[in-house]
């Protein structure tokens, strides 16, 4: 199953236009990600907010991840202050798969964006978090936190840019969409034989794992029949016909 490097900003000096600053929102933004990941089945890890973006890229590097993605708001330039509106997700140039993704995000944001032809995705060839780190990554700027209308359109629609975000990236790794809900627990309830765990929801899914009969497990989603559990670790989908909430 994928695993996702989250890193909202850590630019808590980047103050927006009336209050507050890109390292609170993008990290309520984040926080707002994390239950949309968890219920598709995307295991994650969260970057250090009291690191920098070396320090973030040092720690995605230093792990195994299918994806770096980054989050951030943008300022135009001082003699363009407040006047830009928009929304640009980096890519690496060099980087088939990071381009499809940027395309994903993009395309996506342009249905809950108020100016569609404002959204776009172009490559970097400076931006660290993207060049820099071993997982394919992109790097969001969501809109211009010193334009008063871009600072409304994001503080007003982070829970909507979250599942915005997280239904990309399910497209991204070929994977359903599922809304986030509470956390559940489940008992294994077969004839005594194990109960598969497959990292799609179909019988065509390749065995990542097994439950024994009687088990607990935990329970993060659901979709057409099928859980998506954690299991010791493995996070994957199993039939809900023999999971006993």
């Amino acid at each position: 199953m994928p695993k996702v490097f989250l890193s909202p900003s850590t630019q808590e000096w980047n103050k927006y236009a009336t209050d507050g600053n890109e390292e609170l929102y993008m990290n309520l933004l984040a926080d707002r990600i994390e239950p949309y990941l968890r219920s598709c089945g995307i295991s994650f890890v969260r970057n250090d907010p009291v690191r920098n973006v070396t320090g973030a890229i040092a720690d995605s590097n230093a792990g195994v991840y299918d994806v770096h993605l980054a989050l951030h708001s943008n300022a135009a330039p001082e003699n363009l202050a407040g006047r830009l509106r928009g929304i640009d997700i980096y890519y690496a140039p060099k980087s088939s798969q990071s381009e499809r993704l940027a395309n994903i995000i993009a395309n996506n944001l342009k249905s809950i964006y108020p100016l569609p032809d404002k959204v776009r995705a172009i490559p970097t060839y400076s931006l660290g978090e993207v060049l820099r780190t071993k997982a394919i990554a992109v790097l969001c700027e969501l809109g211009y936190h010193d334009n008063y209308a871009d600072e409304a359109w994001l503080k007003n629609n982070l829970e909507a840019i979250a599942r915005n975000i997280v239904n990309s990236l399910c497209d991204y790794f070929g994977i359903p969409f599922i809304s986030a809900g509470a956390v559940r627990w489940g008992t294994v309830t077969t004839d005594g034989s194990n109960l598969n765990i497959r990292d799609y929801p179909s019988l065509s899914g390749k065995i990542i794992g097994s439950m024994p009969d009687g088990a607990n497990v935990m329970i993060n989603g659901e979709t057409d029949g099928w859980y998506v559990v954690n299991y010791n670790g493995i996070i994957g989908y199993s039939s809900s016909q023999f999971i006993t909430l």
